[in-house]
């Protein structure tokens, strides 16, 4: 009977992972455990709702996009909207080129007080101090696939590995 069930627990837990999996611009990647897909958005290709970290009031939030093939701008340009979508920055940009699994990926750490507004249709901005920004942009076979992860600093910070960890589980 033990032998019958290890199989079927077996499937479940690929199930689980295979659900857990997402895609988008010919990559997939698995997002962390713990981290909450909240329903389709415009222009999203994901959305992941992230449990605060002790003492922190909001809970995080990372965004996938895909626009399509050409469609979304360049890395440079989309890496200063988000730099642009803080005051008061805390400290420079952090900024690194990687190969992760054959694809280019840039990745960006900031900090500061957050708007989320930037771009052509911003009109509105709503200061949030103490947030932080990692995102990636990944190069993908057809478009790139743009990951900001937003929330307080403590949250942020608290997740930064599971971030990494999710960027890292990119492949074709």
């Amino acid at each position: 009977m033990a032998m019958k069930t290890a199989p079927a627990f077996l499937s479940l837990v690929t199930l689980v992972s295979l659900a857990a999996a997402e895609s988008a611009g010919g990559v997939r990647w698995t997002a962390p455990a713990g981290w909450k897909p909240e329903a389709e958005r415009p222009m999203r290709a994901a959305t992941y709702r992230v449990p605060a970290a002790a003492g922190d009031q909001e809970d995080g939030e990372c965004a996938v996009f895909y626009f399509g093939p050409g469609q979304g701008g360049g890395v440079d340009a989309n890496m200063q909207r988000w730099v642009g979508q803080f005051e008061q920055q805390q400290g420079p940009p952090q900024t690194r080129k990687q190969t992760i699994n054959g694809l280019p990926v840039t990745t960006i750490d900031l900090a500061g007080s957050y708007t989320g507004a930037g771009g052509p249709m911003a009109t509105v901005k709503t200061a949030k101090p103490g947030y932080r920004l990692l995102g990636g942009i990944v190069e993908a076979p057809q478009g790139a696939v743009f990951f900001k992860f937003t929330g307080p600093a403590k949250t942020v910070a608290a997740q930064q590995a599971a971030f990494q960890k999710m960027l890292n589980s990119i492949a074709r």
